[in-house]
């Protein structure tokens, strides 16, 4: 369908004819077709294509699950990706353009389903993001409908391209967009709407379970570090020009059926660098740049906290956490949401708050509620220290049990995750000496000459402690911290997964000692693991499904997925990992050690790019034998969304309330 766009861009295409990316230059918005344009306009450089394969191959090295994910187990056993050999097949393709090339490795590492393991090169990856007026929410387990409060959010998020979309409407919706609001899905490009829902499930990545991908497609929320944040959900927004246009069939809410046709538009992000041509573009935003790969800890000068490009990918609100402390964080290709909650759905009067950290009272008076939007944020410090000041004034309140609200949390500091379960329980043999999962690395031969070169050194290669591999930073399986001398990785612990040899380290133990705790943790636990509900809208990865994990199938605490398919097992939480780094990260732990010309070492990376992995994998509470990534997640409800429940927290913790207590 052909449309409207603003007349700026229209006087772009006479001034520039030539120059695909020059059409778009200086411009907010743009068509997705003149987007595409401008990416494929840049040819394949073969030096780029082998260096991008050789840093992820190199990496992936370090990845724990790169053999399970091969074939996972039911209930995930829609994850069957051979990483390895996809990259073998995509080194030897030819392909029209670079950006053709990056859309093949994109949705090749996505299918991994792992939000730990992603590729992003942000030469094209959120560089312009797509989007639709038109969020949809998932009703009744069964029921695609437009998000009520959809106008709402648009007029505002997207008010100067509004008459676009209006205008897209005449003549079969002359009574404009507003009129879209809550109508029923019928169809979407002439297909029942769970086509287009479980298309996106396949390429989705993020999550292991196929119900959790497929709520992805939906609008929710997300608590940031100062405000309430609006998600728009995979359908309204794509972090690659993708699609041009939707057609939908809907029922208003009056009763009458319409046909509409809605071009997705294309937003430049504020992240990406003013260009003026293809040549500007390529220099500005395709290239590596301060932290896209490592250094050496002790010659570098850079801030102790994380860089771009790796905070870009990061799905936690906030800003840059520190390196020094251990992470379990998702990671994607579109940016954390910082569309604003339309102010009637936002909950109001806070008992008390941290940020990131939110504390209410119910009008039940007994019911406290914990919105957390990631273990991370501005501070460790600030947030221990509300967590537990939180919870405190909670109970002071008169609050017996709590809600804890984790929908989108995306993670963040491992010990915060730890630190929460331990308040709330107390000293228990669940929560000390730790309230985590025991663990283990990946043992390739390089992570074990890292060690090596550490432990040779007598640590003098690493006084401070801060590198991964460092064994003075690490507990063995009987919570006993490592010597200097000991090579932790050595012998390694071979494994046969999916028929493929592989090797791992020995069980790590406690990896939270007291010292992590900043903020002393109480004598006696605050709340009843029975009477702790756990919401996550399923939403609730890394750091975030540590914590979900342990209380529910430890402590006993209860677990509700909000929305979701009715005929869907629904998981109370996503991605579990361990911890989580980066290429950058280990690139450095091989440059401090000064292995950089090791074979086996993967080279600097010549593009705009970060490779996340999973790096440490956490056994299991059921099992304890297999990693819990790969064990199932069962939520104890499901409660299904009406209109007026969709997007407004206060209705949904009170419904979860009366739900289950």
């Amino acid at each position: 369908m052909r449309f409207l766009v603003p007349a700026v861009v229209l006087v772009a295409v006479v001034s520039a004819q030539n120059d695909h990316c020059a059409v778009i230059s200086g411009q907010t918005w743009v068509t997705p077709a003149q987007v595409r344009e401008c990416y494929r306009s840049f040819a394949v450089n073969e030096t780029e294509k082998a260096n991008i394969i050789e840093v992820i191959n190199k990496t992936l090295s370090f990845h724990t699950s790169v053999s399970y994910e091969v074939q996972a187990p039911w209930p995930y056993s829609d994850t069957h990706e051979d990483i390895l050999a996809d990259l073998a097949r995509i080194s030897s393709q030819t392909y029209a353009s670079d950006y053709d090339l990056h859309v093949d490795l994109s949705l090749t590492v996505k299918r991994l389903h792992d939000g730990h393991c992603v590729w992003v090169n942000y030469c094209y990856d959120s560089a312009f993001v797509n989007y639709l007026p038109i969020p949809l929410v998932l009703l009744n387990g069964t029921d695609v409908h437009i998000a009520l409060e959809a106008y709402n959010v648009s007029s505002v998020e997207f008010a100067e391209v509004i008459p676009v979309w209006e205008r897209a409407l005449i003549g079969t919706l002359d009574s404009g967009l507003q009129k879209l609001n809550g109508a029923k899905v019928l169809k979407i490009d002439d297909q029942d709407p769970f086509s287009a829902v479980n298309a996106n499930a396949d390429i989705a990545g993020g999550f292991q379970a196929y119900g959790t991908r497929q709520n992805g497609f939906f609008s929710s929320y997300q608590r940031s570090t100062a405000s309430w944040s609006y998600v728009l959900g995979n359908f309204a927004q794509q972090s690659l020009p993708l699609s041009d246009s939707v057609e939908l069939s809907v029922q208003l809410v009056n009763g009458t059926t319409a046909n509409v046709v809605l071009p997705y538009l294309s937003r430049i992000s504020s992240s990406t660098v003013n260009f003026t041509s293809a040549d500007t573009y390529r220099s500005g935003n395709c290239l590596a740049v301060v932290g896209t790969n490592g250094v050496n800890y002790y010659e570098s000068t850079l801030s102790s906290t994380l860089a771009d490009p790796l905070v870009k990918a990061q799905q936690v609100p906030g800003q840059a956490v520190e390196r020094s402390r251990a992470l379990n964080i998702m990671l994607d290709s579109a940016p954390a949401s910082d569309i604003a909650l339309p102010t009637q759905l936002q909950p109001v009067n806070p008992v008390v708050g941290f940020g990131e950290g939110q504390f209410y009272l119910l009008d039940d008076g007994v019911t406290g509620v914990l919105a957390l939007g990631s273990f991370s944020g501005n501070s460790y410090d600030v947030m221990m220290q509300g967590l537990l000041d939180g919870l405190v004034e909670l109970r002071s309140r008169g609050a017996q049990r709590l809600v804890v609200d984790l929908t989108n949390n995306g993670g963040g500091y491992i010990c915060g995750a730890h630190f929460l379960h331990r308040i709330i329980i107390g000293p228990t043999s669940t929560t000390e000496p730790q309230a985590g999962l025991n663990t283990t690395a990946r043992d390739p031969e390089l992570a074990r000459q890292v060690v090596q070169t550490i432990v040779d050194s007598s640590g003098t290669v690493d006084p401070n402690t801060i590198l991964l591999y460092n064994p003075l930073g690490w507990h063995d399986i009987h919570n006993e911290q490592f010597n200097i001398t000991d090579n932790w990785l050595v012998p390694p612990v071979a494994k046969v997964i999916n028929r493929r040899s592989d090797a791992f380290s020995q069980t790590l133990g406690s990896e939270c000692p007291p010292a992590e705790y900043t903020t002393p943790p109480p004598d006696e636990g605050l709340f009843d693991g029975s009477q702790v509900l756990i919401h996550s809208g399923d939403r609730c990865a890394s750091s975030c499904s540590l914590f979900s994990v342990t209380m529910a199938k430890l402590e006993g605490s209860k677990t509700v997925v909000v929305g979701g398919k009715n005929d869907v097992d629904q998981k109370f939480c996503g991605v579990v990992g361990g911890q989580s780094t980066d290429f950058s990260t280990i690139d450095s732990e091989i440059k401090t050690t000064g292995l950089k010309s090791n074979s086996r070492a993967p080279p600097d990376l010549l593009v705009n790019g970060v490779q996340g992995i999973t790096w440490r994998l956490g056994y299991g509470i059921w099992n304890p034998s297999e990693p819990e990534e790969w064990q199932d997640r069962p939520a104890d409800y499901n409660l299904p969304l009406t209109l007026d429940l969709a997007n407004n927290p206060t209705k949904i913790w009170d419904k979860v309330a009366s739900l289950v207590f």
